[in-house]
């Protein structure tokens, strides 16, 4: 299968609404990214449908068109009959003036085709009586069947759908012409490409949209009643067995759109509950009318229906019935991957996944996936990660968390914006003295601590970080760094006791002191024997000059 659905990695958020609204969870996550299983998708486009960051991108065709144009050859587009509802107001005619100024040979409408397939329907059910026939025309549905209900293989139509019906038909009568189908579907681009020959491109009514804002070229307002189209009424949910006008009255005629609703049929199909009907089949809801491509700003269910409903006729297209061979189609199995684990091997992913017990199995739906086995099944094949469980995410996250707050030695406390204590740590409690986190959880700061401080961070936004408090009221010293987280609008504050610390310092002070006034007065004291000494030598010295004054006096006289 080509890959017509991609994924535009940089624009994933790993949201997982993808998978969750996926009906066979076809897409695979890894490295916190999504990825298409193409093997295992149905080409419904729900994926593209709910993509909050439009990260799924479906090919574009219409560079391959335009070198279809180029090529000389005639070019007839085959357009969707939902074109009504997308182009409200626009007519065949309308719409076949604009797409001959791209270079269009002509443009047909895809109910002609639509006319040929009702039509061997109904020969189906009359002659070859089979005990259940379910519609061929949604390759979405056909794909769903051939991909994961194989035994209801022989109940699918084998005829053509009306876009290869149609283009077969346009190539019959337009030698060497080139078709083109123009629709609301993604699936119609994988269906043209698995089976070849008849369809050469496909094209989105946005991509066609685009084509003609390019050209320049503006769709005349205009829709002219045909009493011979009713075939229009094909792309509404039950259109096709609106049309069905040789209804066997052995059959049941039902109609069910929408993947979920065709899953539950074919189940019941499966377990042989459903006999004897004919089931219009229809993966979108509101079937084609509800396409994923048919543009957003322009889908509206009830109006689209009734546009539709009254663009067609009351009777049939005047159409060539191709011979039975012509309309043939077998449609095989295709082979996916459906390993499943041993009952040890699930129970393994079970535990990697946090759940231990029944009871731990959430079925929350978070990851995508419906049950938690689910989801193990899914991890086993590849397609899925563990880290893809939220609340095995949070329980990892709050239990790592709690380990930080119990084990740190600093203080912790969480505040609100309206100032009241969310989270308290044991070492907080501590330095209030508080028995129990229940004793202040809920409660205004202010009960155990000033709230000053709180305030003016809360105010200028500006952190304190290690300003040193006395906390009169529990005769405890503490450094503390006060913080706002702006995403949660919280006040975080950090206490780190530093009573010892702080009775440790003013010791070493008041010894710093003692010893500062002992060597003050040691000082002192020398001083003054240093001063009594001096003025003793002094004293002497004098004596000793005098005596040896008049000594040398005296040996000088004689």
């Amino acid at each position: 299968m080509a890959d017509f659905l991609t994924l535009k990695k940089s624009n994933c958020k790993n949201c997982y609404k993808c998978i969750r609204h996926c009906p066979v969870k076809s897409i695979r996550f890894s490295g916190n990214q999504a990825h298409i299983i193409s093997n295992d998708c149905i080409m419904c486009g729900q994926c593209v449908v709910v993509c909050p960051q439009n990260a799924k991108k479906i090919a574009d065709g219409t560079e391959k068109v335009r070198v279809l144009l180029q090529s000389g050859k005639p070019v007839v587009a085959s357009i969707a009959p939902s074109f009504i509802a997308n182009y409200e107001g626009i007519g065949i005619d309308a719409m076949r003036e604009a797409l001959k100024q791209l270079g269009f040979h002509d443009v047909e409408e895809t109910a002609i085709g639509a006319t040929m397939v009702k039509t061997e329907y109904e020969r189906i059910i009359n002659q070859e009586k089979n005990d259940v026939v379910i519609s061929s025309c949604c390759h979405s549905v056909n794909l769903l069947i051939q991909k994961y209900f194989p035994n209801i293989l022989p109940y699918l139509a084998k005829v053509v759908s009306p876009m290869q019906a149609h283009c077969t038909d346009i190539k019959r009568r337009i030698p060497e012409a080139h078709t083109v189908f123009i629709g609301p579907c993604l699936s119609k681009k994988d269906e043209a490409d698995m089976y070849g020959g008849s369809v050469d491109a496909v094209l989105t009514f946005e991509e066609l949209t685009e084509m003609l804002k390019s050209g320049n070229i503006t769709l005349r307002k205009e829709t002219v009643k045909n009493d011979y189209s009713r075939a229009r009424i094909f792309p509404t949910t039950g259109g096709i067995l609106k049309t069905m006008t040789e209804r066997n009255p052995d059959y049941t005629y039902m109609a069910v759109d929408g993947v979920e609703n065709c899953i539950n049929a074919l189940q019941d199909i499966e377990n042989g509950n459903i006999h004897n009907c004919f089931i219009e089949m229809s993966a979108c809801a509101g079937s084609c009318i509800g396409g994923p491509i048919m543009e957003k700003s322009k889908h509206n269910p009830v109006r689209d229906f009734m546009t539709v409903s009254q663009y067609a006729g009351r009777y049939d297209f005047d159409v060539r019935q191709p011979d039975i061979p012509e309309l043939a189609r077998n449609f095989s199995y295709i082979q996916r991957n459906t390993a499943v684990p041993t009952e040890y091997e699930l129970n393994e992913i079970m535990k990697r996944m946090g759940k231990f017990r029944p009871e731990q199995e959430l079925n929350c739906g978070s990851c995508g996936y419906n049950t938690c086995r689910e989801k193990a099944v899914a991890i086993y094949q590849g397609k899925a990660e563990v880290s893809m469980c939220l609340p095995f995410l949070k329980d990892k996250a709050e239990s790592f968390s709690d380990i930080i707050v119990k084990n740190t030695t600093n203080g912790l406390i969480v505040l609100n914006d309206m100032l009241e204590v969310q989270q308290i740590n044991k070492v907080a409690l501590s330095i209030m003295n508080l028995r129990s986190a229940n004793d202040i959880l809920g409660d205004q700061i202010i009960r155990i601590l000033d709230p000053c401080s709180f305030i003016e961070v809360q105010s200028t936004g500006r952190g304190i970080y290690n300003e040193r408090t006395y906390l009169a009221d529990y005769q405890r010293y503490v450094e503390q760094t006060i913080v706002l987280d702006r995403n949660s609008n919280m006040l975080i504050c950090i206490m780190r006791d530093v009573t010892d610390e702080e009775n440790e310092r003013v010791k070493k002070d008041a010894i710093s002191r003692q010893t500062i006034e002992i060597a003050d007065k040691v000082v002192e004291k020398q001083m003054r024997i240093v001063q009594e000494i001096a003025s003793l030598l002094g004293e002497t010295t004098a004596e000793t000059k005098i005596a040896l004054s008049k000594l040398k006096e005296s040996i000088t006289n004689e």
